[in-house]
């Protein structure tokens, strides 16, 4: 996929000025959403100030959607910059994925993870 300007409309679960909210279509939990520029951008560091601006709101509005529907016990927020940082579309999308009590034996370290090995500390 080269970007996500050809989602159906009928899958966006929320548009704001800035940035869309869809669900993810390789969720790593239940209730996983994507936050994803308008215009395409391709990372945060290309977001303009006004939408960088616009983000937490957007986050806000992401574990509102999420808490109508699920339960979760905490969750990670994160954004792949790169392709060496694991980014295979070169659109900006914001991870929020919701975590669960008991989904992994041992969470401590988070997004450390990674890169093996440099989770637990």
């Amino acid at each position: 996929m080269k970007d996500f300007t050809t989602i159906p409309h009928e899958k966006i679960l929320y548009k704001g000025n800035y940035f869309f909210i869809i669900e993810d279509g390789f969720p790593v939990s239940p209730g996983h959403l994507l936050i994803i520029s308008n215009e395409v951008r391709k990372d945060f560091f290309e977001l303009t100030e006004e939408e960088k601006n616009d983000l937490p709101r957007m986050i806000e509005k992401a574990k509102e959607i999420i808490l109508a529907k699920y339960h979760p016990d905490a969750y990670n927020i994160g954004m792949n910059c790169g392709a060496d940082a694991g980014q295979t579309v070169f659109h900006f999308h914001c991870h929020v994925i919701p975590r669960y009590k008991g989904d992994m034996e041992n969470p401590r370290g988070g997004v450390r993870h990674v890169i093996p090995s440099k989770g637990s500390y």
